[in-house]
C-alpha cells in the first residue's frame, strides 16, 4: 500500500495533474521553445533538474525557513539551481539550442510550476514525497512540451529531431505548414491538444451506462 501511495505521488504529476494539459501552468515555454523536439527535450531536462533539486532542498530545510520569508527563500534556492543549468547548457549544448531557449531558461526561476510545487507541496511534506512529486510534475511537463514540439516540427518543418520524416525515395513530397512553427501555430497546436485531452478526460471520468 505504501509503495502504491508513493507511486501515486509520481503518477499524479504525469497524468491527473499534468502541468500543461490539466493545470495549464508553465505555458510560456510550452509556446516559445517548442519549434523543435530538441529544444523541448532540453527545456524539459532543465525543468526536471531544477524541480527535483529545489523540491528536495525545500523539504529538507522546511522547518528552518521562516513562514514570513519563504517565497524569497524559494526563489534563492531555485535561482541557484537554474544558474547551474545555464552554465552546463552553455558549455555542453549546441549554440542553436541555447539560442532557441533564450530568456526562457533563466526565467525558470519564476516559473509558476516550480514555485507552486515548492509552496504547496515541498514546504509541507517530507523529502521522499517531495522528490517524487517534483519528478512526476517534471516528467509530465517534459512529455507535454515534447508532444507539442513533435506536432509542430513534424507538420510545420517536415522533420523530426531535424531529420526529414518523408524518405527521399518517395515520389510524393510533403509541403510543411510553416505557420505551425510560428507564434500563431504554437497557440493553435496547444489549444487543439488542450481541447483533445479535456475531451478525453471527460470521457474517461464520465459514468458508464449500464
Amino acid at each position: 500500500m505504501e509503495e502504491r501511495t508513493l507511486w501515486g505521488e509520481f503518477g499524479k504529476g504525469v497524468f491527473a495533474q499534468n502541468a500543461v494539459f490539466v493545470l495549464a501552468v508553465g505555458l510560456c515555454p510550452a509556446l516559445a521553445v517548442t519549434t523543435g523536439v530538441k529544444n523541448a527535450v532540453a527545456m524539459g531536462v532543465a525543468v526536471i533538474f531544477v524541480l527535483v533539486c529545489a523540491n528536495t532542498l525545500v523539504a529538507l530545510l522546511r522547518k528552518l525557513i521562516p513562514q514570513e520569508v519563504r517565497i524569497p527563500c524559494f526563489i534563492v534556492i531555485i535561482g541557484s539551481f537554474v544558474t547551474m543549468v545555464e552554465i552546463v547548457f552553455k558549455g555542453k549544448l549546441p549554440p542553436e539550442i541555447n539560442a532557441s531557449l533564450g530568456i526562457f531558461l533563466p526565467l525558470i526561476v519564476v516559473n509558476c510550476i516550480i514555485l507552486y510545487r515548492a509552496e504547496s507541496f515541498a514546504y509541507k511534506q517530507g523529502v521522499l514525497r517531495s522528490l517524487l512529486d517534483a519528478l512526476g510534475i517534471g516528467v509530465g511537463f517534459m512529455l507535454a512540451i515534447c508532444l507539442v514540439a513533435g506536432v509542430r516540427e513534424i507538420l510545420g518543418s517536415g522533420t523530426i529531431w531535424d531529420y526529414p520524416w518523408v524518405p527521399i525515395s518517395w515520389p510524393v513530397r510533403y509541403v510543411p505548414a510553416s505557420i505551425l512553427i510560428q507564434a500563431p501555430g504554437a497557440f493553435l497546436v496547444l489549444g487543439l491538444l488542450l481541447g483533445f485531452f479535456n475531451w478525453l478526460r471527460g470521457r474517461l471520468l464520465a459514468p458508464r451506462k449500464a
